[in-house]
């Protein structure tokens, strides 16, 4: 009798990387859809910039960094449409193109390819928009205006009413269909949660992160609310600014989450923490990405501490 014997995995799967970023960007096209409808075609030519700046960047690592061609996972294009989701419809192409740039050449190409990168990619991107062009990125059009430069008006969110504190003028359902100001992907709470369905469906996603982030949102805004209606603030909490793109398409990423049960329910914890602190006591009234950035860079942290015992070893001994 012949033992073959092979190195891991040895359970197989029909997913493949390009599969399952192909299943994210179809997740992501309500969202995408819903931007342009609400701040016209500029949304589209924008997103269409910052995903084809990601391509050729991927392809220029390839080409130097991996010597083989890695655009066909399409991991660059999810890159691409998840930075410009987090954008205002206004922004320069130009900003756009090097915030994708950016995030494939030095986070991801940098740190070792796709699931060797420490940092979320697209959020790194957008946090360096925001330290090197921050006016461009805190400058909403409003909704129905087609992004036109006269119509762009500077704190026109609900999360800028709401640091003053103050409870924002429109109601939630015009924030749970996307009908206010804000960037592309962060208006309509009904698309996101329609695109994070479909991949929880297709078990893409777990319902971890998301739960843990949204939830101790939820508690704490709800515990230490800065309005006389509480579960009113809590919601506009939830609703309001990039925490539902965060918690459902940014902190669930693969490589930059960690991958045990309970190391995934602490780390949305860590997440939701950290939010709520930068967006009560933050220069700017969003929290989300510099939230989930600090948190990647625990991850490696958490799957140390919440890794199952090996078997054969009693807790707490190392082999």
């Amino acid at each position: 009798m012949k033992f073959e014997v092979t190195s891991s995995p040895h359970i197989r799967s029909k997913n493949n990387t390009q599969k399952i970023m192909l299943n994210v960007v179809f997740a992501l096209l309500p969202t995408l859809l819903v931007g342009v409808v609400r701040f016209g075609t500029q949304a589209l030519l924008l997103t269409l910039v910052s995903v084809a700046a990601a391509v050729v960047a991927e392809w220029i690592c390839g080409m130097v960094i991996y010597h083989r061609n890695t655009v066909k996972d399409l991991s660059s294009v999810v890159t691409g449409m998840l930075l410009a989701l987090t954008l205002p419809s206004t922004v320069p192409y130009w900003v756009a193109a090097i915030g994708s740039a950016f995030a494939i050449i030095l986070v991801k190409g940098f740190g070792g390819g796709l699931g060797k990168n420490v940092f979320n990619p697209a959020l790194a991107g957008r946090a360096l928009l925001m330290l090197f062009w921050p006016v461009y990125l805190i400058r909403y059009p409003q909704v129905g205006t087609k992004g036109n430069a006269v119509d762009m008006i500077a704190g026109a969110t609900p999360l800028h009413h709401m640091q003053m504190p103050a409870l924002p003028e429109e109601s939630f359902m015009d924030m749970f269909l996307g009908n206010i100001g804000g960037c592309i992907g962060e208006v309509c709470t009904l698309a996101l949660l329609a695109g994070a369905a479909f991949l929880i469906l297709k078990g893409i996603i777990s319902v971890r992160i998301p739960a843990a982030y949204l939830g101790t949102v939820a508690v704490l805004t709800f515990v230490f609310s800065k309005g006389d209606n509480v579960f009113a603030w809590m919601m506009y909490s939830l609703l309001g600014g990039g925490v539902m793109l965060g918690a459902l398409f940014m902190a669930t990423d693969y490589a930059t989450s960690p991958v045990t049960p309970k190391g995934q329910v602490i780390y949305g914890i860590g997440c939701g923490i950290l939010t709520v602190v930068f967006r009560y006591f933050g220069l700017f009234p969003e929290g989300v990405t510099y939230a989930i950035l600090l948190m990647n860079a625990c991850v490696w942290a958490i799957d140390a501490y919440t890794a199952p015992r090996r078997f054969g070893t009693k807790k707490g001994e190392t082999v």
